[in-house]
């Protein structure tokens, strides 16, 4: 223990001769460190921020779309303004397909809403049916919820989601209340639960829920519908149940084999899968960038090891004279180098640690420490000291006292 404090003694009183060099090599392995302690916790933040956009989009999702969508970047919606779905297709996939657990057609459009003075010019309206909660998730925080009753009758009833009810009436409660939906007037008898952005940013409070029969016969005019979300009923049934409604919504659309489809069938793998790549081409970016500062630094410590040998030819002939074994000047000057690398890292992991929790606040990120990827990262700041030391070790054992006393 003695020994080893003295050597810890040893290899400051040298490091502190380069001081500039020392924290240029230093700093090269904080920056390693740091890079790989952010981008192992934002991937594993971001991953479970994927897992609760899915669990928050509904669980078991396939969503059928009306028309060929085509996503180019990770923010794209899924609602076409295509309508050839109907009721009979989403009465078709529930009534004949074992897998299926629950079926929601859709359809969407944005109206403006009007309540006294206050005019919203584009308010997303989704007509909906009952299940429609079950399926994506949806809760009731206040009121009731659209009934079979409300649906079959074309009531003119409405679901407000928390944003809106803000915009329209502020802290009343809007339960009760009439508002003008375009040019229908409807009672809005519930107030749904605060549900937050989507998968592709889109606020999910800043809507309108109304029977779907009602937005199909007062609001659009028509019997199709954008969209169907389809509740499997397990996750291991999402790809074959995927398969089985493609084949048939092809067959009730009279589609043949050489036509292509006149819908898109998505499962949650897939709208969340370009973000996933995003993240994943950045997190190989910063490893990257992460292996550049270690090796930079790796060099660094190389140099100033070199230059201590070489300024310190004396001390080391004068203790190989009095009996230090070669291990004990390789211990020496390994040690000298891993002091140099492990003081950057722990730096470096620590500026990582609170870099990663102020990322994840500024991104509203759920909050994840990798307790691995600390480990990785120490262990890669340590071994970059000590390959960098085991040149300039081997070359102060080669250093003969004979020729030390000749100098002298």
């Amino acid at each position: 223990m003695k020994r080893t404090l003295l050597n810890l003694k040893i290899a400051l009183g040298s490091l502190g001769n380069f001081k500039l060099r020392t924290a240029l090599a230093t700093l090269g392995v904080f920056f390693g460190t740091f890079s790989l302690v952010v981008v192992g916790n934002l991937s594993d933040s971001l991953a479970l921020k994927t897992e609760q956009e899915i669990a928050n989009l509904g669980n078991n999702l396939i969503i059928v779309v009306s028309g060929q969508v085509r996503r180019h970047g990770p923010n794209t919606p899924l609602i076409s303004r295509a309508t050839n779905l109907t009721l009979g297709d989403a009465e078709a996939i529930a009534n004949t397909l074992p897998a299926t657990s629950r079926v929601a057609p859709s359809g969407f459009r944005a109206f403006p809403v009007r309540r006294g003075n206050t005019v919203l010019k584009a308010i997303a309206v989704n007509g909906v049916t009952p299940d429609f909660g079950e399926v994506r998730n949806f809760e009731i925080a206040a009121g009731s919820p659209i009934t079979e009753e409300d649906d079959r009758l074309q009531r003119k009833v409405a679901l407000i989601g928390r944003t809106t009810a803000e915009k329209l009436f502020g802290e009343e409660n809007p339960v009760g209340k009439t508002i003008l939906i375009w040019r229908v007037p409807c009672q809005i008898i519930g107030v749904m639960a605060e549900k937050g952005a989507d998968v592709a940013g889109n606020d999910q409070d800043n809507q309108l829920f109304i029977p779907l029969k009602t937005f199909l016969r007062n609001f659009v005019n028509q019997e199709n519908v954008n969209i169907i979300y389809v509740q499997a009923v397990s996750a291991e049934a999402i790809d074959p149940l995927r398969g089985e409604i493609e084949a048939l919504l092809r067959v009730r659309h009279k589609i043949r084999k050489e036509m292509k489809d006149d819908f898109t069938v998505v499962d949650l793998k897939e709208v969340t899968a370009l973000k996933s790549q995003a993240m994943g081409l950045i997190s190989v970016l910063g490893r990257i960038a992460a292996a550049a500062s270690f090796l930079i630094g790796a060099l660094g410590i190389l140099s100033i090891m070199i230059l201590i040998v070489n300024e310190r030819r004396v001390e080391i002939g004068i203790r190989r004279a009095v009996g230090s074994r070669k291990r004990d000047i390789i211990l020496q000057f390994l040690m000298e180098s891993s002091f140099i690398s492990v003081s950057g890292g722990m730096i470096g992991m620590a500026a990582g640690f609170l870099m990663s929790l102020a990322i994840a606040k500024v991104l509203d990120y759920p909050v994840t420490i990798s307790g691995l990827g600390l480990l990785v990262a120490f262990a890669a700041s340590a071994l970059s000291g000590i390959v960098a030391g085991i040149y300039p070790s081997f070359k102060a054992t080669q250093i003969h006292p004979v020729d030390i006393i000749r100098e002298i």
